[in-house]
């Protein structure tokens, strides 16, 4: 069964007990918009003792707030009992919870285009807060007062953004101005669910649009300074006609689809460090030493995120080689092949390629690194080592740190061609280095 037909049969046997089942939420806003859902969720007014008579295979995920994970052939949907909310506390959590009427459940839910519910039995959409009518107005509409939406969960705030980045709609202008005035008050919630709502607006699609509105809702100074910072920080034009580094950042982020995680917060964070770097000789404008300085920025603000060690390792890395791609053509053959044989290179060129585009345009040292990629065979970029530890202990050496330094020579070698077998090898190094007495 397709993951629709088992959501389908969830809320089949709930009617077939007599009980009340529609799809709920973003699967009804995708399925209107003609896309495919990603995960459909079922909203009924079965309590979850009784769902979990009726389902032979369940999971107890929230119990508090009536949800409860069904399990249809080793998936996993989330279906959850109607429920009105009690007050927010805390600007994440009610306070207590009570099981409610279908409408009551409708009337608690964030934006109008994801409180729509759709009866898969008669074909029908439920519609009690107008989402069809925002659908077709392309608007994010807070459901009821959004003041109080946005006081419930905070992070609403964010996520009006992220929607309304990835659909290419617009912010409805009350519900905007709610976000407005509620933006300092973002950061009382915690940072790894506001770090997973940025990543997906950096990731989901339109993440140009995404951090236009952050910075226009007044969101992107209280949970990004540092790109805030960017503002009105000029460049030399000759390589930057495009303008300061903010709009220079806007670009790059432009220039993205759905990529990586890694990717999308490289081209973000690539020039962080400029406004701390920036220096001003006579007419020009320089900022060395900013790649570096920019790297550990860049960790800095991923840990802030709550994002994994794998990504700010790898974005730290991005930042940090951005420019390295220019020195290329003066490479040494053997330095030039440990470039291009690093870890995360083809994601660094992904990010040179943008940084370029929403520059001046050249090109020049991305297509020479490009072109020596595709010319190298994959041996001579990573070739097996000539000779091993064991080799030098075979020859008289003793363990050491002249170990490492041999064969990184060695390595050298061979990378620049001048030598290619073990044998050859051998009598290098046994020209070069006495052996242990």
């Amino acid at each position: 069964m397709s993951q629709r037909e088992k959501a389908n049969s969830i809320i089949q046997h709930l009617r077939e007990q007599g009980y009340q089942a529609y799809l709920a939420g973003g699967c009804v806003r995708d399925f209107l918009l003609g896309k495919e859902p990603q995960d459909y969720d079922i909203a009924t007014d079965a309590r979850p003792e009784a769902i979990e008579k009726i389902f032979p295979q369940t999971v107890a995920v929230g119990t508090q707030f009536g949800v409860t994970l069904v399990i249809v052939e080793s998936e996993g949907f989330e279906v959850a009992t109607f429920r009105d909310d009690g007050p927010y506390l805390d600007g994440r959590r009610p306070s207590q919870v009570r099981f409610a009427s279908m409408e009551e459940d409708i009337r608690r839910r964030d934006f109008t285009i994801n409180g729509m519910m759709y009866d898969p039995v008669a074909d029908r959409v439920v519609d009690l807060v107008g989402g069809r009518t925002d659908l077709s107005r392309r608007s994010i509409r807070a459901i009821g007062n959004p003041q109080e939406r946005f006081e419930e969960d905070r992070l609403r705030m964010v996520r009006a953004v992220r929607f309304a980045a990835s659909l290419g709609f617009t912010i409805e202008g009350r519900t905007f101005r709610a976000i407005q005035t509620q933006a300092p008050t973002i950061t009382r919630i915690s940072w790894e669910r506001i770090g997973e709502e940025i990543t997906r607006i950096l990731t989901e699609g339109g993440a140009r649009r995404g951090f236009e509105l952050l910075d226009a809702s007044g969101l992107l100074k209280i949970l990004l300074p540092e790109i805030e910072a960017t503002k009105g920080v000029e460049q030399s034009p000759d390589f930057h006609p495009e303008g300061d580094v903010f709009t220079h950042t806007m670009l790059t982020l432009g220039r993205l689809g759905r990529p990586t995680e890694t990717l999308a917060y490289g081209c973000l964070l690539h020039d962080v460090a400029k406004p701390v770097c920036i220096q001003k000789e006579d007419d020009r404008v320089t900022f060395y030493g900013h790649p570096e300085k920019g790297a550990e920025m860049a960790v800095e603000i991923l840990k802030r995120l709550k994002r994994s060690r794998a990504v700010w390792e790898r974005v730290a890395y991005l930042v940090r080689s951005h420019l390295r791609h220019t020195q290329a053509p003066r490479m040494r053959l053997s330095t030039l092949k440990r470039f291009l044989g690093e870890e995360g290179i083809e994601e660094l060129l992904d990010l040179v390629r943008i940084d370029g585009l929403s520059a001046n345009g050249n090109l020049q040292h991305y297509y020479f690194c490009k072109r020596k990629l595709a010319e190298l065979k994959e041996e001579e970029i990573h070739p097996e080592p000539l000779l091993r530890g064991r080799d030098l202990i075979a020859m008289g050496f003793s363990p050491g740190p002249v170990f490492q330094k041999i064969l990184r020579e060695v390595e050298e070698a061979q990378l620049e061609g001048e030598i290619g077998s073990r044998d050859e090898a051998l009598a290098w190094v046994g020209e070069r280095y006495k052996r242990s007495p």
